[in-house]
């Protein structure tokens, strides 16, 4: 199975050149260390960056340059710096092609839950919702089950939602899945995983058909 920068790795497969794209907090954020040489793809964060580069190496950090996470990142040539309500305008205008979000629960409808497990304290729900009312094409990074084994691919979200029916493919330690009316189906299996492994880690119906391939990473 795949780690999260295995999982951050393969997404950037998802790329496509001259695409705007929006990192979410988590995984997401490791997408930009994998950026093939050869694309031309402008990364986005939602606190107000244009132009976002890979992380910094140690020692390079400048504390005045983060990311919507608050993580230390680096600014690419001709990158912009601007204010939320622009950075927003972007998200709502539908100007970013695709947009990486973790999350905490996804469903089999593609309903997703990322902001707010109840009991526990949250600084907020951020631009999540933003995000996914206004994208088109939402791909969530997350590990196929939880830390206590149980799955997070569920028939419906049990925790507060973040949005409803906007999930179009899922990234996993374990898989690749798209939402499609029927369920999850299953598109690509993690190097060494098999497909029996998969079905009894998602609780939500999931969709086999034919050889399912293995990453290439």
């Amino acid at each position: 199975m795949l780690d999260k920068n295995g999982i951050a790795q393969r997404i950037a497969q998802e790329l496509q050149d001259g695409w705007y794209v929006n990192l979410g907090i988590g995984i997401p954020t490791l997408v930009a260390n994998y950026i093939r040489e050869d694309l031309n793809v402008v990364f986005q964060s939602e606190n107000g960056i244009l132009g976002m580069g890979p992380f910094p190496y140690e020692g390079e950090e400048d504390a005045d340059l983060i990311n919507a996470g608050k993580q230390t990142i680096t600014a690419l040539p001709g990158a912009a710096i601007f204010d939320s309500a622009t950075s927003f305008a972007m998200i709502r205008g539908q100007h970013i092609q695709l947009t990486v979000l973790g999350a905490m629960e996804v469903s089999e409808s593609g309903d997703i839950a990322n902001w707010k497990i109840p009991g526990r304290m949250v600084k907020g729900m951020g631009g999540a919702m933003d995000l996914v009312a206004s994208a088109d094409n939402i791909v969530v990074a997350m590990m196929h089950t939880n830390k206590k084994g149980a799955s997070k691919l569920l028939k419906e979200c049990r925790l507060p939602l973040t949005g409803v029916k906007c999930v179009k493919r899922v990234v996993t330690n374990l898989a690749v899945l798209d939402i499609t009316e029927h369920g999850f189906k299953l598109i690509e299996r993690a190097p060494g995983v098999s497909v029996e492994e998969i079905q009894n880690a998602t609780e939500g119906t999931l969709i086999v058909e034919g050889d399912i391939p293995e990453m290439k990473i």
